[in-house]
């Protein structure tokens, strides 16, 4: 991507926190930490995986439908540095998740949202609550907010809901995340605020009825590329975001409007479409190398237009999953390279595992993602080989997927500035620019 002259109008910038800055976990230790947050990341691959399964066949249970005509977001009072939010790892709650710092309505009430590119529907826990789980911030309050509106249920935004249904002319939602997780309650209007800036006119889902595998976080900011999403309503070129060390304590930024500082040393490769799964961030993953050999990986022909499988990046998705066959050439090929370190037994998903008590360092293979265009990306070893308890058990973080879909996962994200140039349809990947 190329830095682009936009006025400073359409520049927002988000700091990214840390996660300690949530409530004490709860947790014995860390392997149980490591325990939970794999079975949340496994739940969460479960809901990618149907949504994709459903789309196929023309079914769309989780998100908005795209509409021709919706509300027009504004965006005021805007300087350069203004639309950016901090992040923050969910490592410590025994999630996957990154957060972000949102202020909801006026006066704003910073509330943690959990940043996902694979989800188009913003939201958040609204009182009064029918059911709410336990979060780090007092229950939104809509009554304390002056830019609080209903949605009126003749609107095209509440009649292009998959799921909706009408009360005294309020339009009511519901969006289900295939893995039996849910939020339910009134689709309203409200203003954002990220960083310094406000964003008035936002359509976000006001839930009072909220379950499943949502962990401290206030509600979810939808980041993904369908009309509904975050990035969409307030028509931005490009947003991008670098994501801290999962058990780090420094602070990186969510911005939108503020091309990434990609160089010709970077990444930079196109997204793909499909027509089923608007949602979405394909992109054409042509390889995976280990130790200088590449394990060829064969999707992009079944991602373009409607057709099935493909590789997606998420935000959301900790661990990065292969199809079986490619996982384990790829996890052959680093066992090979990593021969003369004590194996340790597996650890959930974890099937390739080494006891690294001791040591002060150790040589492991050079992993390295493909992308289209012939330019790789090289990950840090603490992407793909990471601690799983306090012992020194540290195993190698990628997992295998029956499903056709594949998924470029947070973990080996780490540390790398992704920006998602929604103008020329390309996403960038420039390590070390946090």
């Amino acid at each position: 991507m190329k830095t682009q002259n936009k006025s400073e109008q359409d520049l927002i910038s988000v700091t990214l926190h840390p996660r300690s800055s949530l409530h004490a976990p709860a947790h014995e230790d860390y392997r149980s930490l490591t325990l939970d947050r794999l079975r949340r990341d496994s739940a969460r691959v479960r809901s990618l995986t149907l949504k994709h399964d459903l789309a196929l066949h023309g079914v769309k249970k989780s998100d908005l439908k795209p509409s021709t005509t919706t509300a027009t977001a504004t965006i005021t009072d805007l300087e350069a540095s203004d639309l950016q939010t901090p992040i923050v790892s969910g490592m410590s709650q025994g999630s996957g998740e990154y957060f972000s710092r949102v202020g909801i309505g006026r006066p704003p009430k910073p509330l943690y949202m959990v940043l996902d590119t694979g989800s188009d529907v913003t939201w958040v826990q609204c009182a009064p609550c029918t059911d709410c789980y336990q979060q780090a911030d007092p229950i939104y309050q809509p009554s304390a907010s002056s830019s609080f509106a209903s949605i009126s249920c003749d609107t095209p935004q509440c009649q292009s809901l998959d799921l909706s249904a009408c009360r005294n002319n309020s339009c009511l939602y519901q969006v289900s995340y295939g893995d039996g997780s849910y939020t339910v309650g009134d689709y309203v209007s409200e203003t954002l605020t990220l960083g310094n800036a406000a964003v008035d006119n936002i359509a976000i889902g006001c839930g009072h009825d909220n379950e499943g595998l949502f962990v401290a976080a206030a509600g979810l900011l939808g980041l993904g590329a369908g009309s509904f999403s975050f990035p969409s309503q307030i028509k931005t070129p490009s947003f991008s975001y670098c994501l801290v060390d999962r058990d780090s304590n420094s602070a990186s930024t969510l911005q939108f409007g503020i091309s990434a500082p990609f160089t010709s040393n970077d990444v930079t490769t196109p997204l793909l479409k499909n027509r089923q799964m608007d949602t979405f961030y394909f992109v054409e993953l042509a390889g995976i190398g280990v130790g200088g050999e590449t394990v060829t990986v064969t999707v992009s022909a079944e991602a373009a237009g409607g057709g099935g499988g493909g590789v997606i990046v998420d935000s959301g998705t900790a661990v990065t999953r292969l199809q079986t066959a490619v996982y384990e050439a790829v996890r052959d090929k680093f066992r090979s390279g990593a021969a003369g370190l004590p194996g340790a037994g597996g650890v959930a998903l974890f099937d390739t595992c080494y006891d690294l008590s001791g040591r002060q360092s150790v040589s492991v293979p050079t992993v390295d993602l493909h992308f289209a265009g012939g330019k790789a990306v090289r990950l840090p070893a603490r992407n793909y080989l990471v601690p799983v308890d306090s012992a020194g058990t540290f195993c190698f973080a990628f997992a295998p997927t029956s499903s056709a879909l594949q998924i470029i996962g947070n973990v080996q994200q780490q540390g790398i500035r992704v920006g998602f140039d929604l103008e020329k349809s390309t996403v960038g990947f420039a390590p070390n620019s946090c």
